[in-house]
């Protein structure tokens, strides 16, 4: 199995790497500024806001698979058009395309989220990402769009948010609730979704719903952090627009998957 992983020097995208090479995978990391940094993974450097660079890199790679894990926070070139970049240039050389996607394209509400719900953006980031799956859906309808939450792990920014507000330094939200993932666990996940004909979307996250500032507590607790300094308040008292409940029901990857989605209090409680 040849392997292309876009957006290998982020977080997620760089331990995919890392567990293909573990399976024995051959694989083609793609940075942009940043590092690979992963023993074994062929590096290259990619724009993927420049259609014709994508197209050129994947018929020279010609990858069997494509885990496309880009994005920038604000950036609607990368995220949205990116993604149909990296979508169309697979689609041209057969490749299966797993896509990773978000929560954050939904609005937000006290009922959990189908596989199928539609999404319901209402910030740049969730439109983004909800751009992101509609061109990608459009181009190549066999390929799975993983739709996930905050992802943590060692080096995770969620989890340094958490100290950081521990720390007097930052303000978690009480009414921002989300379904963490292991980066691992993630990663396992969509490297599974490669040898799947699993098409569509698919809710890839954690059983458990916490809010952010229940994060901050867990982390304070796992690290032996007194939580009494804590910063909280509400994104609507900060005036942030920003989804408020997102539960992933990711009952079908679970039963689908042979990796265990493990929740964030099984995570850091370890």
């Amino acid at each position: 199995m040849r392997v292309l992983v876009v957006g290998g020097s982020g977080f997620l995208g760089r331990e995919v790497c890392r567990l293909a090479v573990r399976t024995g995978w051959v694989v083609v990391g793609t940075c942009h500024s940043g590092v690979v940094g992963v023993p074994g993974v062929e590096v290259r450097r990619l724009d993927v806001t420049d259609r014709a660079a994508v197209v050129d890199l994947l018929a020279a790679v010609r990858p069997d698979a494509v885990v496309a894990t880009p994005y920038r926070y604000g950036d609607w070139a990368v995220t949205a058009d990116g993604a149909a970049h990296v979508a169309d240039a697979a689609a041209r050389v057969g490749a299966r395309l797993v896509h990773i996607s978000s929560d954050a394209l939904h609005a937000g509400r006290p009922e959990a989220y189908a596989d199928d719900d539609p999404p319901t953006p209402i910030f740049p980031y969730g439109a983004a990402k909800a751009a992101a799956e509609t061109a990608v859906r459009a181009i190549d309808p066999g390929a799975v769009l993983v739709r996930t939450s905050l992802i943590l792990g060692e080096g995770s920014k969620q989890l340094q948010l958490c100290r950081d507000a521990l720390a007097g330094r930052a303000t978690l939200f009480t009414d921002e609730l989300r379904c963490p993932i292991d980066v691992g666990d993630l990663a396992a996940a969509a490297l599974e979704l490669v040898d799947s004909d699993v098409a569509g979307p698919l809710n890839v996250a954690g059983p458990d719903a916490v809010s952010r500032a229940e994060l901050g507590l867990l982390v304070a607790r796992r690290e032996g952090i007194d939580p009494a300094g804590l910063k909280t308040t509400t994104g609507a008292a900060a005036g942030v627009v920003r989804p408020t409940e997102v539960r992933l029901d990711s009952s079908r990857a679970a039963g689908l998957l042979r990796t265990r989605l493990r929740g964030v209090s099984e995570l850091l409680t370890c």
